[in-house]
C-alpha cells in the first residue's frame, strides 16, 4: 500500500481510530494484523518470509539472553547467516550467478548458472537490518530479549516505517509498544502536520520532477547537455523530497498513535562537507552502519592506526552502496563516497587551514556549493540503469559549455525545446520553497514555528498545504524510489 493512495487515506484513520477504541491489552494484535495488510497488498506470499525471520530473530533472542559468552556469540552467528542468508538470496543471487558466468565466459570456461525469475520483497533490506539490531543489541546487553512474541513481531513489522524505514533500534521502538497510548491533541497535531509536510514533498514536489526528468534518464540520446545537466541536479531533489517525504509520512502516522520514530534527515542539502552529508542523509541507516560495521571493525583493526579508519570506511560505504541494490553502479556509488571520506580524513586539516583565509560566509557558501555539486554529481550512478548509462551522461555534461557558447538564446530555445519550460520553472519555485523551508528549520524547527503561530494562522497554513496537494500534486501511483531496497 502506497502513502499516497487513496488506500492509504482510508487505511491510516480506521486503523488510528480503531487503535484507540480498543483496549490496550488488544492494541498489538490490532496493529500487528494491519500491518500484515498493510504489507500483503503488495505481493501477500511474501509475508511468510518474514514470518520466517521473526521467528529465527525471536528464538536467537532468547537463547543469546541466557547463554553462556561462547554460545552467546554462536546463536548471533546463526540469526545474522539467516537474516543476511534470505537477503543475499532474494536480491543478490541474480547478480551474483550473472556475474561469475560472465566472468568464466571472459575466461573461457561455462557455468551458466541459473537466474531466479522472482521479484525482490518490498523493504527487505529495511526490516532485516532492523531485525539485525535487535538481536545484536541483545548480545551486547544493550535491550533484553522480548518475551512477547507478539509484540516482537510487530517491532519489525510496524507499518508506518515497514517497507523504508527509518530503521529503528529495539531501545527506541520495542519498549513503546508495551505503553499504554492515550490519545493526545498535541500529538495528533504534530503527526497530521508531519504527514502534510511528506506528502507535499511526494506528491508536489518529488513527483513533478521526476515527471520531468525521467524521460531525460531514461533517453540521454535524445536530449541536450543542458537539459541533461538540469536533471542531473534536479535528480537529487528529487529523491531526497521522495525519501525523506516517505520518512516524513511514516513518522507523522505513528506520531498520531503515539509512537515515537527517529528523524532520518536533518537538511543534508545544509552540509559543508561529504562527512556532514552523512550525519544528515539518511540518518537511520548511516548511524546503524557506523554502529555495527565501521566501529566495530576499527576496533578489531586498532593496531593499523589510521588505515583502521581509511580500511573501515572503505568497506563500510561499498556495503553501503551493495545494500542500496545489486548493480555495479551502486556498489560504485558507495565506493566514491568512501573514497571521498577517506579524503576528507587525510586533508581536513589543510583544508581547514586553506578555507579558514576566506571570509566565514564565503567559508560555508563555497563548501556548501563544492558538497552539494559532488552529490548531485555522485547521484548519477544511483539513478542511471547501469555503469555504461552512467559514463554516457557524465560524457554529455561538459557539452553544456559548447552549447552555451553558441549564443544565449540559442541555448535557451534548445533547452526549452527539450524540456517543458512551464514545468522547470514549477520545479525550480518548489525547490526554491523547499531550501527557504529548510532555512527557516536551521534557526527553528518547523513544527514549534507554525505551533505557536494564532490559531487562524495554523488552519491557514494546514488549509493551503492540503489544497496545493489536491491542486498540484502527482497522483500517478508513483512508487518511493527507496521501495526498491
Amino acid at each position: 500500500m502506497l502513502f499516497n493512495s487513496f488506500q492509504f487515506l482510508l487505511f491510516f484513520p480506521v486503523v488510528t481510530i480503531i487503535y484507540f477504541l480498543l483496549p490496550h491489552k488488544f492494541r498489538w494484535i490490532h496493529l500487528l494484523t494491519a500491518s500484515c495488510v498493510f504489507y500483503m497488498m503488495y505481493i501477500p506470499v511474501y509475508i511468510l518470509i518474514l514470518f520466517f525471520t521473526i521467528i529465527i530473530d525471536y528464538l536467537a533472542g532468547i537463547l543469546i539472553e541466557n547463554a553462556d559468552e561462547e554460545r552467546k556469540f554462536r546463536f548471533l552467528i546463526m540469526s545474522v547467516i539467516a537474516n543476511v542468508g534470505v537477503l543475499c538470496f532474494f536480491k543478490y543471487y541474480n547478480f551474483f550467478a550473472a556475474n561469475v558466468d560472465l566472468l568464466l565466459h571472459k575466461t573461457g570456461g561455462t557455468a551458466n548458472l541459473p537466474l531466479l525469475n522472482i521479484l525482490l520483497p518490498i523493504g527487505l533490506s529495511f526490516h532485516t537490518f532492523q531485525a539485525m539490531s535487535y538481536t545484536i543489541e541483545v548480545y551486547r546487553g544493550n535491550q533484553k530479549a522480548e518475551r512477547h512474541f507478539g509484540i516482537y513481531a510487530l517491532y519489525v513489522m510496524f507499518y508506518p516505517q515497514l517497507v523504508a524505514g527509518p530503521i529503528e533500534r529495539p531501545q527506541n521502538l520495542l519498549h513503546q509498544f508495551h505503553e499504554k497510548k492515550k490519545i493526545d491533541y498535541d500529538n495528533v497535531v504534530a503527526g497530521l502536520r508531519k504527514i502534510l509536510w511528506g506528502l507535499f514533498k511526494k506528491a508536489v514536489i518529488a513527483d513533478r520532477i521526476g515527471a520531468l526528468i525521467d524521460p531525460v534518464f531514461d533517453n540521454p540520446h535524445n536530449y541536450s547537455s543542458l537539459a541533461i545537466n538540469v536533471a542531473v541536479f534536479l535528480f537529487i531533489f528529487q529523491l531526497y523530497c521522495d525519501f525523506s517525504g516517505y520518512s516524513d509520512i511514516a513518522i507523522g502516522t505513528a506520531r498520531v498513535m503515539g509512537f515515537k520514530l527517529m528523524t532520518n534527515f536533518n537538511r543534508p542539502f545544509s552540509s559543508k562537507s561529504i562527512t556532514e552529508f552523512w550525519r544528515r542523509w539518511h540518518i537511520s541507516l548511516s548511524t546503524w552502519f557506523y554502529d555495527y560495521v565501521f566501529n566495530p571493525l576499527v576496533a578489531i583493526l586498532r593496531s593499523w592506526r589510521k588505515w583502521a579508519i581509511v580500511f573501515g570506511l572503505l568497506l563500510t560505504f561499498f556495503l553501503s552502496g551493495l545494500w542500496h541494490g545489486a548493480s555495479w553502479s551502486f556498489i560504485l556509488w558507495g565506493t566514491i563516497y568512501g573514497a571521498a571520506l577517506v579524503y576528507e580524513f587525510f586533508t581536513q586539516a589543510v583544508r581547514r587551514r586553506l578555507f579558514g583565509m576566506l571570509p566565514l560566509w564565503l567559508n560555508h557558501a563555497l563548501s556548501k556549493v563544492i558538497t552539494f555539486t559532488f552529490i548531485a554529481l555522485t547521484s548519477v550512478f544511483f539513478r542511471a540503469k547501469t555503469v555504461t548509462g552512467a559514463f554516457y551522461i557524465y560524457k554529455r555534461l561538459p557539452g553544456i559549455f559548447s552549447e552555451l557558447s553558441t549564443s544565449k538564446s540559442a541555448a535557451r530555445s534548445r533547452l526549452f525545446g527539450d524540456l517543458d519550460k512551464g514545468a522547470l520553472l514549477t520545479c525550480f519555485l518548489l525547490i526554491l520553497l523547499l531550501e527557504l523551508t529548510h532555512h527557516k528549520e536551521g534557526k527553528e524547527p518547523l513544527d514549534m514555528f507554525v505551533g505557536r503561530q494564532p490559531r487562524a494562522v495554523r488552519l491557514g497554513v494546514y488549509f493551503a498545504m492540503a489544497f496545493s496537494i489536491y491542486l498540484f500534486g502527482v497522483f500517478t501511483q508513483r512508487q518511493f524510489i527507496y521501495f526498491q531496497f
